[in-house]
């Protein structure tokens, strides 16, 4: 059995924070995002990742990768973003086997009209309590992290690491 390497104060301390930050900032965000769009921050986010990929359409298992979704948990948000028009699903022109997920023109006008909202929810919570130092750290520190939680980059924000890191 080998020995533990308990946490010093600053560290405890530090956790401790974090930990805090993690539980509490996606219940605001979800509080904004209900209150202005009727959406979660996670309906948000698969929107926002279809609105960035080609063509505006992804297969499941990769928009599962880049929000980082169980494909059951993806299938429940994707069944009822689909419900309201926002997205569709068609069998896969590559692979009969695999499905795609497309944001419709409801659903693009949906997330650009969300975007605002997000955005200023995230500057007044994060950004905008930082110095642009601090937002740097907070990158290198996230980029670090997502290093260990996300080695094979599956996640958008870690593709986009590894892109950035191979021009340098």
């Amino acid at each position: 059995m080998t020995d533990t390497r308990w946490l010093s104060h600053d560290e405890h301390a530090a956790w401790v924070r974090f930990t805090a930050v993690l539980e509490l900032l996606p219940s605001a965000l979800d509080l904004q995002l209900g209150l202005d769009e009727d959406l979660t921050h996670f309906d948000y986010f698969t929107l926002a990742m279809l609105s960035e990929a080609p063509s505006r359409t992804l297969r499941t298992s990769a928009l599962a990768a880049r929000t980082n979704a169980t494909l059951p948990r993806l299938s429940r948000v994707v069944s009822r973003l689909e419900a309201v028009g926002f997205v569709e699903r068609a069998p896969c022109s590559d692979d009969r086997r695999a499905t795609n997920v497309s944001l419709t023109e409801a659903g693009w006008e949906k997330v650009v009209r969300a975007a605002p909202g997000h955005v200023n929810a995230v500057r007044r919570l994060v950004i905008d309590q930082l110095t642009s130092e601090q937002v740097q750290q907070l990158s290198a520190i996230s980029s670090a992290m997502l290093q260990q939680l996300d080695p094979e980059g599956r996640m958008l924000a870690s593709d986009a690491l590894e892109r950035g890191s191979r021009a340098d």
